[in-house]
């Protein structure tokens, strides 16, 4: 959402200034943060953020990482478009303008799909039609947010990757879950490697569950040999 040759440029002082709720990004690189800082304090801000009024407040809708550089440089007050949007524009706002700048990881934008689930209470194919994805694409994302709290902080700190993330998925045992995330971070694991280690568990498991079924028919059969043999003892002392 970038400002319209009409907009009007106000200074805002930023203690009037409060974060977006619906700021789909949530880890700030923060080396990035403090050279913006630098360029803020020696250039000023060139592109004004853009808000919306909030009561006493002015919340912002797009330029949050401006505005947290600009108090990091030290600013008192920064350029701001004012704009007059609802929960529901101002989510989808902060979502497209993070998307458009390719600045969310994956379940940054899982959680924000979600969140704009909830909020307009619409479909999957019409928020992929929205977004000009496919239902498939925004399906895999948020199917992300089924794994544990654990595993989507790891994401979010980027110590393991999407495609990691996805291959977990197909580990149905939270608990083997977890394990496996140990043993991908410690070993920095590629995501070849872990397909192929999840490929290999599965067999093993499947090989042990026919062998736990082989075991258990075998001892069903044994009990009922057994019981037939004394039932017809028992007929033959009658």
């Amino acid at each position: 959402m970038y400002p319209d040759a009409k907009d009007e440029v106000v200074q805002l002082y930023l203690d009037d200034i409060i974060p977006n709720r619906f700021q789909p990004r949530e880890v700030f690189d923060e080396k990035a943060l403090k050279e913006l800082a630098i360029s803020i304090k020696e250039h000023g801000l060139i592109q004004p953020i853009i808000v919306r009024k909030a009561n006493e407040k002015y919340e912002i809708i797009a330029g949050e990482r401006r505005y947290k550089a600009s108090a990091l440089a030290g600013m008192t007050r920064i350029p701001a478009i004012i704009r007059d949007l609802d929960d529901k524009e101002s989510s989808k706002v902060a979502l497209l303008e993070n998307l458009q700048r390719k600045n969310l990881n994956a379940i940054e934008e899982a959680r924000t799909y979600q969140k704009i689930l909830e909020i307009d209470q619409m479909t999957q194919e019409d928020l992929a039609k929205t977004m000009g994805k496919s239902q498939s694409s925004v399906a895999n994302k948020l199917r992300l947010l089924s794994l544990s709290d654990d595993i989507q902080d790891s994401i979010l700190k980027e110590q393991i990757s999407e495609r990691h993330a996805r291959a977990l998925l197909n580990i149905p045992n939270s608990k083997k879950q977890k394990e496996m995330l140990k043993k991908i971070i410690s070993n920095k694991m590629s995501v070849r490697a872990l397909e192929d280690e999840i490929s290999t568990r599965a067999a093993d498991d499947d090989l042990l569950d026919t062998k736990i079924e082989d075991e258990t028919e075998s001892r069903q059969l044994a009990d009922s040999n057994l019981q037939s043999q004394i039932d017809s003892i028992a007929a033959s002392s009658d």
